[in-house]
This record gives structure tokens, C-alpha cells and sequence, in this order.
């Protein structure tokens, strides 16, 4: 009896595991990693592209900032669904910072999936939106051997998804929602992998939560 009592006390310790990161852009053009390492940090997800066409300014700057700190890194993708194939978009993301390599300290890719000046859902039904996905999906994952990670909200993914399950088994999970609570997941996620909890984090950003251990994060970095 005692010997079940520590593994469920093991278990629920492991369960409300937890490891701190943000992530950040240009907008955030001085950022102090190393202080964002001392404070608890571990791991930083960099904005690299947007379309086939726009490349973040401070991207390398900021991904060699990380690496020096000893954080775990990797870039996100601002997705323009429909102005240009997903499998493209894929191709100019990996061009230009968004690869990744079983090394331990990279984590696959972040696919963007927002509104913006666009529209809503970018002009697309909900079909095409999913079939646009799947391609950038596909094509990185053909490229690299791992899906990139999929950042909405549940408004945004349940009108232009239609709140598909179709990544459910591939893709892990990045939600944003902040507050103090994780909430309903969309998309037939059982849980979300990371939580961007909120959009002010002391050292620039966005707070973001790894939802589990270090080593669950090292694993994720490892593919």
C-alpha cells in the first residue's frame, strides 16, 4: 500500500510539472536571456518568417542570444494561409531559421495560426484551411521527420477549422489563452504541450508554459 502511494504522489508530481519560456519578435529587439535563464526560463520560441517573404529582423541575433544563454530554442512561422501553398511556406520557414535538428536544444518549428489584417480565416473555408495545414504539415515533416507545432487560440481554430481533429495524432499543441486557467482545448487535443498564458513576460514577450518536466522538454527538442 505504501509503495502506491508514493507512485501516485510520483505521478500527480509529474502531472503538475512545468517548465517557464516565452516567446518573442522584433518588437522585443533587446532581450536579456541570460537574466531570463537565472529567473527559471528554459526554453525560447523565435519569430523567423512570415509568407515567402518576410524574414524577422532580429532572428539570428536573438536565436545566437539563446544559444549563449543555454536556452532550448526554435523558431515560429507567421502563417498566410492561402496567399501562397502550405508546402511553400513550409520550404521558406526551414530556408530561413525554422529548422531543426535532434540535438536536444531545438524544438520543432511553430506554425502561427492567427488572424490578421487578412481576415479571420485568411479567405479560406473551413476545408481548405485544414487541407492548408496538412500541406505546410506535411512538407516539414517530409523535410525534417517531425511536424512543426500548431500555436491558435480556440476561437480562431473552432471558425476556421471548423475545430478539426486532424492534427490531434501529429502535431503537439501550442494554446494561447490568458489566463489563469489552461481551459477547454480545442481540436480533440488532450492537452496542449505548451500554454502561452499570457502576453507579458518580465523579460520580453509572451509567457509561454512547457507542460511537463525538463526532461519532457529535452525530449521534445529531441523529436
Amino acid at each position: 500500500m505504501k509503495s502506491a502511494l508514493v507512485a501516485s504522489i510520483a505521478f500527480a508530481a509529474a502531472v503538475k510539472a512545468a517548465v517557464q519560456g516565452f516567446d518573442i519578435s522584433h518588437y522585443q529587439p533587446n532581450v536579456n536571456f541570460a537574466a531570463a535563464y537565472n529567473a527559471g526560463a528554459r526554453f525560447v520560441i523565435i519569430k523567423a518568417t512570415e509568407g515567402t517573404s518576410y524574414i524577422d529582423p532580429s532572428f539570428s541575433s536573438h536565436y545566437t542570444g539563446a544559444t549563449n544563454a543555454g536556452l532550448i530554442r526554435g523558431g515560429y512561422h507567421f502563417a498566410h494561409p492561402g496567399q501562397s501553398t502550405g508546402k511553400a511556406q513550409a520550404d521558406y520557414f526551414i530556408a530561413h531559421g525554422g529548422g531543426w535538428s535532434a540535438d536536444g536544444r531545438t524544438l520543432p518549428g511553430m506554425l502561427d495560426l492567427e488572424a490578421e489584417s487578412a481576415g479571420q480565416c485568411w479567405g479560406l473555408s473551413a476545408s481548405a484551411m485544414v487541407a492548408w495545414i496538412k500541406d505546410f504539415s506535411d512538407r516539414y515533416h517530409a523535410r525534417l521527420g517531425v511536424y512543426p507545432m500548431l500555436y491558435t487560440n480556440p476561437s480562431w481554430w473552432t471558425a476556421c477549422t471548423g475545430n478539426s481533429g486532424a492534427f490531434v495524432n501529429t502535431n503537439p499543441l501550442v494554446l494561447a489563452r490568458y489566463s489563469s486557467t489552461v481551459g477547454t482545448i480545442p481540436g480533440g487535443w488532450p492537452y496542449q504541450t505548451i500554454w502561452q498564458n499570457s502576453d507579458s513576460y518580465a523579460y520580453g514577450g509572451d509567457s509561454e508554459i512547457f507542460n511537463g518536466s525538463l526532461e519532457g522538454l529535452k525530449r521534445l527538442a529531441r523529436g
